[in-house]
């Protein structure tokens, strides 16, 4: 059968009896790093005396070869213990293994996923946002139109969100948000579990402030629900990048975003 193995997103005692047992009785573990799973095993090893079934194999399986692999599989595969892990986190989540479930289902080979370690629900719990429906975006497209109609869903879906974004991003993210919703109250968490966990709460401007120009580090963005509003196939910088008096901006933006015409037209003239 396969087994899906959620590993720990930094703190090594989050790792799960159940996930040390499967992993000791693999015979194949199907790794999106074999380093990061070698020294996982191996700290495994050092810390809790887990000792291992001999003559594993390790099969790299990662986003870029993750089709091509599946496409090759033959439901024997199967007839060992096989294991997949992602280097941390849930696999399936920004991370492969659906794939890999997808074929299970599609050839009746028995599988089964173990809950574990998550940055998205760990940061959804800490950000203290009161409100039990959230959407997970992972991350937004590097640039262009397609980044900023991303963001525009996720502003305003009317739900907590959660993003991920990488430190050399986490700037532009930041100053995007607050241009989209200079009020938008954020939750930014960085290196989750681990020793220089930060937790940061205000709007886009105040957390840039607070980290000083220091973004260094894997970073979870939870935006605060807003309010709903109809996707439009316009955004509020198409309507800036148009020669019209700051009025007519304000009206139009307020058209397709809900915000009050008087706010908005104050918070134009201001940029």
């Amino acid at each position: 059968m396969l087994s899906l193995v959620p590993t720990p997103i930094g703190n090594i005692g989050d790792i799960s009896l159940r996930a040390i047992e499967l992993l000791r009785e693999a015979d194949i573990l199907l790794c999106e790093d074999t380093r990061f799973t070698k020294k996982l095993l191996h700290i495994l090893k050092e810390r809790y005396q887990t000792v291992f079934k001999e003559d594993q194999e390790f099969i790299s399986l990662h986003s870029h070869n993750e089709q091509a692999f599946v496409e090759k599989l033959e439901p024997s595969f199967f007839e060992q213990n096989v294991v997949y892990v992602s280097d941390a986190g849930m696999p399936g989540v920004s991370d492969p293994g659906q794939t890999l479930v997808r074929y299970c289902i599609d050839n009746g080979v028995e599988y089964e996923v173990l809950p574990g370690a998550n940055a998205v629900l760990t940061a959804f719990v800490a950000s203290g946002f009161c409100q039990t429906q959230m959407l997970f975006f992972g991350f937004l497209d590097h640039k262009g139109p397609s980044r900023e109609k991303q963001l525009q869903e996720a502003m305003q879906n009317g739900y907590t969100t959660v993003l991920y974004e990488s430190p050399h991003r986490l700037e532009k993210l930041l100053r995007e948000v607050a241009k989209a919703d200079s009020q938008r109250e954020l939750f930014v968490a960085k290196e989750l579990t681990k020793k220089y966990q930060r937790y940061l709460h205000g709007t886009a401007e105040e957390i840039l402030e607070q980290l000083e120009g220091n973004f260094k580090g894997e970073w979870v963005v939870v935006l605060s629900a807003g309010e709903s509003h109809a996707s439009s196939a316009i955004s509020q910088n198409d309507i800036l990048a148009l020669d019209l008096p700051k009025k007519v901006q304000a009206k139009l933006i307020a058209k397709i975003t809900g915000e009050n015409t008087k706010v908005c037209y104050q918070r134009l003239l201001k940029n």
